[in-house]
């Protein structure tokens, strides 16, 4: 594939090709009866092909074509470089600026008069033939020129507006998520940090030798200061602080979730199988929290009699899978099931597939939740 550069190199070769082949069928179709138009011919073929070069060197190109015209009718009666002439002209007009550029115009009009009346025209002719040899090609290429820096500042201009409006929106999520981070912080923190306080004044109020209940304050202090702990981390998203410390957890932390819900009575299991590898971070977090809306789910739903998570390294694939049974106040599709519409959420946004329902049984609630795995584990 040639890259824009190339492309037009070989362009502006084919060109010079063309006018060599034009002008020199010209001659050559008049004649060649002596040493004189073999010359021709060679000068010709030289000026012609002088135009496939860089356009910095238009300016001397456009005088090397009006030395030849003028030296071929000064020697000859006929103009043998016409064609070159005109692309000479388009080029001097296109690519050169100032100075240069009226330089060539003036040269090259000028050529064209003097061959005019070399060749014995009619002198009322010159402006005409210095006209369509040297000022038209001359504005067709001024013309190309500053169409093509046009449609260049409109797409410069276009762009520029692109980036502001994408500059506008990244703002206005920012400021969005700031405020997001700031009512969460007012309002949820608020109220998770004064159950906290209660729960842990509550247990210091017990009369000794109420064990159970001292147990389940303390799951509640534990369950309230991990809930500001995360809390926090996802304040650190919302605020754009991707650093260390506010890393989510992950299934590294998946003990200390079964530990917390364990602690409320719930007999929580997980088995894992499979060669564990190492996947992104944001799946990684992703999976924590599809176990926790898991456990979530069994808290709420379940039968209280347990839950067991699955945890699945397949060669190209990570499932998670929860069984627990139903409980006898939690029948199926008589609620929103928001925690399932989560978990579909965050599926989808790996490409996973969520699947859940009741088992055969009648009483069993499964959630089976797959992931493909760009890099295949060992």
């Amino acid at each position: 594939m040639l890259t824009t550069k190339e492309s037009l190199k070989w362009q502006s070769l084919l060109v010079a090709v063309c006018c060599v082949l034009v002008d020199g069928l010209n001659i050559v179709l008049h004649g060649l009866t002596s040493l004189t138009c073999w010359g021709i011919l060679v000068a010709t073929v030289c000026v012609d092909a002088a135009l496939g070069g860089a356009a910095r060197h238009s300016g001397w190109v456009a005088l090397a074509h009006s030395v030849v015209r003028v030296s071929i009718a000064l020697v000859s009666t006929s103009a043998a470089n016409e064609a070159g002439m005109l692309i000479a002209a388009y080029r001097a007009g296109a690519w050169l600026t100032g100075f240069a550029a009226w330089g060539a115009l003036a040269v090259m009009a000028a050529a064209g008069g003097a061959c005019q009346v070399l060749l014995g025209g009619r002198p009322d002719l010159i402006i005409i033939t210095a006209g369509k040899l040297a000022l038209l090609p001359w504005l067709v290429g001024r013309y190309t020129t500053a169409r093509r820096a046009y449609l260049a500042e409109m797409e410069q201009r276009s762009e520029l507006e692109r980036r502001d409006a994408q500059a506008a929106v990244t703002k206005a999520i920012a400021e969005e998520r700031s405020t997001i981070a700031r009512d969460l912080h007012d309002v949820i923190m608020h109220h998770v940090s004064a159950i906290n306080l209660h729960a842990g004044a509550a247990r210091l109020g017990l009369n000794n030798g109420n064990g159970k209940l001292e147990a389940s304050l303390r799951s509640v202090e534990t369950a309230s200061r991990s809930a500001m702990v995360d809390m926090r981390h996802l304040l650190d998203v919302l605020h754009g602080d991707n650093s260390d410390g506010a890393r989510q957890p992950g299934l590294d932390n998946l003990e200390e979730l079964f530990d917390g819900v364990r602690s409320t009575g719930l007999p929580a299991r997980l088995r894992v199988s499979g060669t564990p590898c190492d996947i992104p971070e944001s799946l990684d977090i992703t999976l924590y929290r599809i176990v926790q809306e898991m456990l979530t789910n069994a808290l709420r739903h379940g039968d209280r009699t347990g839950v067991d998570i699955h945890l699945a390294y397949g060669p190209d694939s990570i499932t998670v899978s929860s069984d627990n049974p139903i409980g006898q106040n939690s029948e199926p599709g008589t609620a929103p099931r928001r925690g399932l519409a989560g978990i579909r959420n965050r599926a989808s946004m790996f490409q996973g597939r969520s699947d859940s329902g009741v088992e055969p049984d009648g009483r069993t609630w499964r959630t089976t939740v797959t992931f493909p795995l760009e890099a295949q584990c060992p």
